[in-house]
């Protein structure tokens, strides 16, 4: 079985922590991950549950770019419909790319079987709108911390965010994007489909780095920007991002930021650290225990 071959507890432990070291004038977000349930634990469950390599789909989605569906969706390159689908299930059996994950694999653990076996069936429609319904609901940690950091009013509170954009008739499409309530939080939000750049372009930092300074220059004179000292802008070594994706923290880093990952199924780790920087009691009262993986074995596809 792929689930003893690849332990839950070191999937979950397989990134470090990053502290930042100095307080910072933004608090830079990812979204799905962070400020709602990570789409990866829908991907994990659906891994497990069909006895798939986890990492099989992460990595299929990581090694099309930049031109798979996947990622031209997320800048707004293509719409949501079925070409998008079937383009995105080309991906995720594409043989020479299973062909290289599965030699990874066999490199870490020998005792696999010598013999790449099929491409494992993956129903990337299925698969998509699933992660999509799980990440809609707020992370039970960073979420309260979210809203707490918001409420202090002393940094400026920031969003970067690889993302899609639903078709009109779509019940998660919304006629104005920035308006969601959770969207609505930030005051500034750079959303990838929008700006038709995504995570880890270097391109898409300094964008943020651009707005983030905009926004301090333009309200330095509000009660906010005179105790933040606005006035003289950001500069990148005056944002903290938090990420759930090592390429993208490691992207970050490479543009001047401070970074803080956050673990996933454990949040509450990245809250611990953004208290020590900000300052702020921003924990909630959601207990800090693990969220482990859903899933019900029902068949195995290799």
């Amino acid at each position: 079985m792929w689930t003893e071959e690849f332990p839950v507890e070191v999937i979950l432990d397989s990134i470090d922590d990053m502290a930042p070291p100095k307080q910072p004038k933004v608090i830079l977000f990812d979204i799905g991950g962070v400020c709602v349930i990570s789409p990866f634990q829908s991907i994990l469950d659906y891994e497990l549950s069909r006895g798939i390599p986890p990492g099989w789909v992460n990595y299929s989605i990581s090694k099309s770019a930049p031109s798979g569906s996947w990622h031209r969706l997320e800048t707004g390159q293509i719409p949501m419909d079925a070409t998008f689908f079937a383009g995105f299930n080309r991906d995720l059996h594409d043989a020479a790319q299973w062909k290289a994950f599965y030699k990874a694999q066999q490199a870490k653990n020998p005792s696999l079987p010598k013999e790449v076996p099929p491409v494992p069936d993956v129903d990337g429609e299925w698969l998509f709108f699933d992660m999509m319904a799980s990440a809609r609901a707020p992370d039970p940690w960073m979420f309260p911390a979210l809203q707490k950091l918001g409420e202090s009013g002393k940094f400026i509170v920031a969003a970067l965010s690889n993302t899609v954009i639903f078709p009109p008739d779509h019940e998660y499409s919304q006629t104005d994007f920035f308006e969601d309530p959770l969207r609505s939080l930030f005051d500034v939000f750079v959303s990838s489909a929008h700006v038709g750049l995504r995570k880890p372009d270097p391109k898409i930092y300094q964008l943020a780095l651009e707005k983030v300074d905009e926004f301090a220059r333009t309200n330095f004179d509000s009660e906010r920007g005179r105790e933040g000292n606005w006035a003289s802008g950001v500069k990148a070594e005056e944002i903290v991002f938090l990420d759930d994706i090592g390429e993208n923290l490691k992207a970050a880093k490479n543009a001047g930021f401070q970074t803080i990952k956050v673990p996933l199924g454990r949040a509450y780790k990245a809250v611990e650290q953004l208290e020590e920087v900000t300052g702020l009691a921003l924990a909630g009262n959601h207990p800090k225990i693990p969220i482990k993986p859903n899933f019900k074995v029902t068949k195995a596809k290799i």
